[in-house]
């Protein structure tokens, strides 16, 4: 564990909402590693048990709380869980997300309110939580919101889930301004194509072999390859001066025409 290094986190609590899903578990485990307590804000209780256990049996420290992110009295009850083992918030992750392929004449009121519901409105709430946490608290801290290559130039098959992330890079840099006062940092981490449970079913053969073609890196990251730019961004020593920044990690992805 660092406990000097630029991207030490040592000392600090760090909060990971959809911590129990795979690409929010490896950052919760980086965060971990580096020195941050963290609390695993999960779908289920058993989730986000399984990767706090995860952290604790290599050394770190954790705790996991069972959380509807649409739920802003849930996401109450995740602020003073951590409040009560941990005396305090420095870092939230907004990682939850679902996603669908639905084409759009066939999107139904439930799937579209369903997507943004998780997707943009979860991301609103705990800013609202966390953000006005960290602000009476009066220490500053860092907010990491989760975006996705399909949040600027629009990805086929993906169309709610598009417009939730292009919502979420829109919270990321009003906020930015706004907290910027209070010593809190607001960025987002737009990661390309992570294969992981919410779109994995999406990839079929043909969708697979244009997105690698459209990769410079020639394949899909991997979860652990998120975590350089989830630390960086945590650390108030190594990125002090940044805030509303849209940080890239797609292998070099470069077509809108997928």
């Amino acid at each position: 564990m660092p406990e000097n290094g630029l991207l030490s986190l040592d000392g600090e609590v760090a909060v990971v909402i959809g911590g129990g899903g795979v690409l929010a578990g490896a950052m919760a485990e980086g965060l971990a590693a580096a020195g941050a307590s963290v609390a695993i804000a999960g779908r289920t209780q058993e989730h986000a048990d399984e990767r706090a256990h995860s952290i604790s049996a290599k050394g770190g420290k954790a705790i996991g709380i069972q959380c509807d992110v649409t739920s802003k009295a849930d996401l109450r009850k995740v602020l003073d869980q951590t409040l009560q083992k941990f005396g305090k918030v420095d870092v939230l992750i907004n990682a939850a997300g679902v996603n669908s392929a639905t084409p759009f004449f066939d999107i139904t009121e439930e799937e579209w309110h369903r997507i943004l519901d998780i997707d943009l409105t979860g991301v609103f709430l705990a800013c609202q939580v966390f953000g006005k946490a960290m602000v009476d608290g009066g220490r500053g801290g860092s907010i990491i919101n989760i975006s996705s290559a399909s949040s600027g130039p629009p990805l086929s098959r993906v169309f709610t889930y598009g417009v939730a992330k292009g919502g979420v890079n829109q919270i990321t840099q009003f906020l930015a301004r706004d907290l910027a006062p209070h010593n809190i940092r607001v960025n987002a981490v737009l990661p390309g194509f992570f294969p992981a449970e919410q779109n994995r079913k999406l990839l079929t053969p043909e969708r697979t072999a244009s997105i690698l073609a459209h990769t410079p890196m020639g394949r899909f990251g991997e979860s652990d390859e998120l975590v350089g730019a989830i630390l960086y961004l945590a650390s108030r020593k190594a990125s002090s001066f940044v805030t509303g920044t849209i940080l890239r990690v797609d292998g070099g992805f470069l077509s809108m025409t997928i």
